[in-house]
């Protein structure tokens, strides 16, 4: 008697909130490498800032500023604002590796293209748009993090933002601002998650993809993850640095009280004000400050998240399909 045999179904494609949750698992892997060069940039960003010739340097390079930062304030200056980056990573990584394929795939449908190809506009678009949502939930917790991470007791740049932990930032803003505090920078941090989150996955997709079809590397080799994520994170180094040192200042400038109440920044109105000051007075270069110590942070950060997200959500497949049967 021959016996019919069946093939399983496809499998589904995870849905927004399984993302979501194993992208912000990823990004938190990445960011506990990636803090320390975080603490570097911001300090470099800040210091010389608004000065013309770039004042005194009180850190000369970035190797610099991690050795004194050791020396003076020990692992807990290096890992400075490591609990809010947890928490900004969760909605922000969340946000992008979750958003970024229902937002393509829709954008491919409504212009009559199969879901499934990978277009670089419809791509590049919803990279922007899934990083944009992201910045925008992330923004406070991006906004304590930068000034825990500026403050420094020994060796201080920039203005000096003082708090007791995260909770007490929180706090602190909120009563002195109430909410226009805690969303201060928000149009910086879009900018600046929407031009990287626009070539990321993009990047990291079309560089995987080009590795597999040509036969250079198999699909599911760690050493694809590598390379393409290692693509993507100088294509995101090369389109975020101008803003992000916008966003930095931004975040961590002085502010004002208006007489209606208000508070405003004394330094910036916006981020496009920030980055015309700063090249008037410290020229092109000043929109690269830090870059060194911020590729020494995005190129791990992007190649640890991506490779441990494909790692993690096949891991999560193999459970979930366990599970089912």
């Amino acid at each position: 008697m021959a016996t019919s045999t069946t093939s399983p179904p496809p499998a589904r494609p995870l849905s927004t909130a399984e993302s979501f949750m194993l992208g912000g698992v990823a990004a938190c892997v990445a960011v506990t490498f990636s803090n320390p060069a975080e603490v570097a940039k911001t300090r470099m960003q800040l210091q010389g800032e608004l000065t013309k010739g770039g004042g005194i340097k009180v850190y000369n390079n970035v190797l610099d500023c991690f050795a004194k930062t050791w020396k003076h304030e020990g692992i807990r200056g290096i890992q400075r604002g490591l609990p809010p980056a947890y928490v900004y990573q969760i909605l922000l990584n969340g946000s992008r590796l979750g958003f970024y394929e229902p937002f393509r795939r829709k954008l491919n449908s409504v212009f009559g293209l199969n879901p499934t190809d990978q277009v670089p506009i419809t791509s590049f678009v919803a990279g922007a748009a899934s990083g944009a949502v992201g910045g925008v939930f992330g923004n406070p917790l991006f906004l304590i993090k930068a000034r825990i991470q500026a403050y420094s007791p020994a060796l201080p740049v920039g203005a000096q933002h003082y708090y007791k932990g995260s909770l007490d930032a929180l706090r602190t803003i909120w009563r002195a601002e109430g909410w226009r505090g805690l969303v201060r920078g928000v149009d910086a941090a879009v900018l600046r998650t929407s031009m990287g989150s626009s070539v990321q996955l993009p990047t990291y997709n079309f560089t995987k993809n080009q590795l597999v079809n040509r036969g250079i590397l198999p699909a599911n080799s760690i050493w694809t993850y590598l390379a393409s994520s290692s693509v993507s994170g100088i294509c995101v180094l090369i389109m975020m640095q101008p803003a992000d040192t916008a966003l930095t200042r931004m975040y961590n400038q002085p502010t004002k009280i208006l007489p209606d109440g208000r508070h405003v920044g004394t330094l910036y109105k916006n981020p496009i004000d920030c980055l015309w000051k700063t090249l008037k007075t410290e020229g092109p270069f000043g929109w690269y400050k830090g870059s060194t110590a911020h590729f020494l942070r995005i190129a791990p950060h992007t190649i640890i998240t991506l490779t441990a997200n494909d790692i993690i959500v096949g891991l999560y497949k193999k459970f979930k399909h366990g599970q089912v049967q």
